[in-house]
């Protein structure tokens, strides 16, 4: 079992045509809202994971420890007009994991 911990301060969600998409949304609910992204990339995003560690030498069993690990996740950019920020969507196992402001387009 792992414990993710989100590495990113995030916005609960971005507008498109009216409509507004978020974390647990899935990725046909966003393509349907809010069209083709500009730009589609994967990215490592470094999130704190519990592990467990088994040593023959040791006695009382496996130790748990917590590092930080890369969490493979999909980013979708999407551009919100002339002087507006970005919106960058990660998706996570098949769901949003979360929606930020990346740069502002000139």
């Amino acid at each position: 079992m792992a414990l993710l911990v989100p590495s990113v301060e995030a916005s609960p969600s971005m507008g498109c045509n009216g409509s507004l998409v978020g974390k647990g949304d899935s990725p046909v609910s966003l393509l349907q809202k809010c069209g083709e992204p500009i730009y589609r990339q994967t990215v490592c995003v470094s999130m704190l994971q519990l592990g467990w560690v088994v040593t023959p030498y040791r006695s009382g069993g496996p130790a748990a420890i917590l590092a930080n690990q890369c969490v493979p996740m999909e980013e979708w950019t999407y551009d919100r007009g002339q002087g507006a920020f970005f919106g960058v969507v990660r998706i996570y196992n098949g769901t949003i994991e979360s929606v930020r402001d990346g740069d502002r387009n000139r």
